[in-house]
């Protein structure tokens, strides 16, 4: 498939975490049209399990969506930090759990129509717990939770986030529709 040509990309906001970029371009067949970017860092994600089989969740209030959701620990990568350096930092500060093993499972793009984010899932094994180190604006409860409590969690809508969805789901190999 052809790409499109980009004949001008205009900044329309640029904050802390996001920009957002209008670009126009240039379809294959020539016609000319606007998409909207929003460009960001890249994340990561990771799903704690414990020797016992326990994954290891995040239960955090999400001010986009109005409530709290069970979550894999995640953040966004600091400028030059490799993701598995964001990985094992960002499972310190949310769980207090070291990582002896960390090995990509997933990588994916969070919504490629509009976001050029990347997020990148990783499964953390040989855990040592530490004390976690939750950042100043983060209100976050630990849950250990058996694997076969997924299922009804996920039709609860307690997990309910697209990167615990796939790290979840995809490790346990579970298929629910």
């Amino acid at each position: 498939m052809e790409p499109e040509e980009l004949i001008s990309s205009e900044t329309r906001f640029a904050g802390r975490l996001l920009r957002l970029r209008v670009d126009t371009v240039r379809l294959p067949g020539g016609q000319v049209s606007r998409r909207e970017v929003v460009e960001h860092p890249g994340a990561v994600a990771v799903l704690p399990v414990l020797p016992s089989g326990e994954l290891v969740l995040v239960r955090q209030y999400r001010h986009a969506v109005g409530r709290a959701l069970l979550e894999v620990p995640a953040g966004t990568r600091q400028p030059a930090e490799s993701p598995e350096a964001c990985a094992r930092r960002e499972l310190l500060e949310e769980t207090g759990f070291e990582a002896g093993t960390l090995r990509e499972l997933a990588r994916f793009y969070v919504s490629p129509g509009w976001a050029n984010e990347e997020l990148i899932v990783y499964l953390a094994t040989g855990l040592v717990a530490r004390q976690p180190q939750p950042a100043d604006d983060e209100r976050i409860a630990v849950e250990h939770v058996a694997p076969e409590r997924v299922p009804e969690l996920v039709l609860k809508r307690d997990i309910a986030d697209a990167k615990t969805l796939v790290a979840v789901l995809g490790y346990l190999g579970l298929h629910l529709v």
